[in-house]
């Protein structure tokens, strides 16, 4: 049994769908102010079907507070939802229409009130036939004006002049469709939430319930074949604060023993100030990830025991000191930050491959610098302003010997606001090492000297290759 819903003053404040929700959870929206609903097994709550009908009706013209719409509406039953709505929309009040009745209290209708977008016609060309508006014409043309005319005539003469989308059009007209409702579809949400009967305190507890909601969230994720990249934690603390925590993943998974794992680690490394009473768990739905392997290319390690041995170094080495290394456009030596390992998608394009070009040797000699890491503690003789003696070592490398060239200084200095901050002078040097023996010469080397200048402590930085 299906019960149609028309009304003409809907206010805009109110939603005839919410408003039928109330009566049954399978609800379909034909228009903004008219809906049909199944309400098979209702009647057992009122008495009667048509008990229901005049329950639904009383209770639209109340307020919205206490459940209605505050305007009257029409209610017609039938045992289709096609007719329930044309009932609704035609008859006037609470109408109940028994299966095989459909044209004792539609029949008188006009067939251009038929509701065809309830049957797909549209206004192009549908079966040789231009659109509900040419099949009505046509019907005036033969003298047919009613539902009940309509649905007297012989199948097969509409089935050869009005092809499908006529034939369609006459089972609505005589009240024989049999289709389901188009049901409303909340959009997804995946977001699980868990009020705890005690506080938490250990991570052994916290795993099970991380691992049922989890699951949960998993599960919805697989139902509309989903996957994610960022988990999203919401801890509500004893101490009535909040501990939230996000996962950034760097590619999409819905693998929840994964996902235990990682938020496991996490919780070690980030454990909230006090004890748990409450968990929610939501996480952004994303397409999943698909890779197509080839015949001749070995695999390549799973993502996910990636993702899981990079989580237990970072718990083990700390979260700077683990990913991908990139230099900063600054004069500071050696700065650089560590960023998070990212996947990376090159755009590969069909076609044959254009052979690169062999990379040509430059003509003039280019010279190298080779740092020294770390830099070499040095005793320079600078007494004149300018370094003209150098003794450096280290347990692998030594330099010393006389200064025969110099130049600079270069005076770099920066982020003075900071307790870091760096100030030096830097030299490039020509250090002739001492012969030893009587047939031996002496040896001519590049090197760049700076000199702390908070503290004057000189350093060898590198040399010249």
């Amino acid at each position: 049994m299906f019960a149609g819903i028309f009304t003409q003053q809907l206010p805009a404040d109110v939603s005839l769908v919410d408003f039928c929700y109330g009566f049954s959870p399978l609800v379909e929206e034909t228009s903004a102010n008219t809906a049909v609903m199944d309400v098979d097994g209702c009647e057992l709550l009122f008495g009667s079907a048509y008990g229901l009908a005049n329950q639904i009706a009383r209770r639209a013209v109340q307020v919205k507070s206490a459940g209605g719409i505050g305007c009257k509406i029409n209610v017609a039953l039938a045992a289709n939802p096609d007719t329930a709505i044309h009932g609704a929309k035609f008859l006037t009040g609470v109408s109940f229409i028994a299966p095989g009745e459909e044209l004792t209290a539609l029949g008188h209708l006009p067939v251009e009130s038929l509701c065809f977008d309830l049957v797909g016609i549209d206004d192009k060309k549908q079966a040789g036939v231009e659109g509900f508006q040419e099949i009505v014409e046509t019907l005036k043309l033969w003298g047919i004006h009613t539902f009940r005319e309509f649905a007297e005539l012989p199948l097969p003469g509409i089935a050869e002049r009005l092809g499908q989308s006529g034939v369609k059009l006459q089972q609505l007209a005589a009240g024989k469709t049999q289709r389901h409702l188009k049901l409303l579809q909340t959009p997804p949400v995946f977001h699980t939430s868990i009020e705890l009967d005690y506080p938490l305190t250990e991570l052994e507890a916290l795993s099970f319930i991380l691992a049922r909601s989890l699951n949960q969230l998993c599960a919805k994720l697989n139902n509309y074949a989903l996957a994610t990249n960022e988990l999203f934690v919401q801890m509500k603390l004893e101490n009535e604060t909040v501990h939230e925590r996000r996962l950034n993943l760097p590619y999409a998974m819905r693998d929840h023993k994964v996902f235990l794992k990682l938020l496991l680690l996490d919780t070690e490394m980030h454990p909230p100030p006090s004890a748990i009473v409450a968990l929610s768990l939501s996480c952004e739905p994303v397409k999943p990830r698909t890779t197509q392997n080839g015949l001749f290319i070995p695999l390549a390690p799973e993502p996910e025991k990636l993702e899981l041995t990079l989580a237990r170094l970072t718990k083990l080495l700390g979260e700077n000191n683990l990913g991908s290394p990139e230099l900063l456009d600054t004069h500071r030596p050696d700065a650089f930050r560590i960023n998070r390992f990212t996947l990376k998608r090159l755009n590969k394009k069909f076609g044959r491959k254009k052979r690169s070009a062999v990379p040509q040797l430059p003509s003039v000699p280019v010279m190298a610098f080779r740092f020294f890491r770390p830099p070499l503690r040095a005793i320079v003789d600078a007494a004149k302003g300018y370094p003209t003696q150098i003794n450096a070592w280290s347990a692998d490398r030594s330099v010393h010997g006389k200064v025969v060239r110099r130049a600079g200084p270069w005076r770099t200095s920066g982020d003075w606001w900071r307790a870091d901050s760096w100030a030096r002078d830097e030299w490039d040097i020509t250090v002739e090492s001492r012969a030893t023996g009587n047939n031996a010469q002496a040896s001519q080397s590049l090197y760049r000297i700076y000199r702390e200048r908070r503290n004057g402590t000189w350093f060898v930085e590198g040399m010249y290759d």
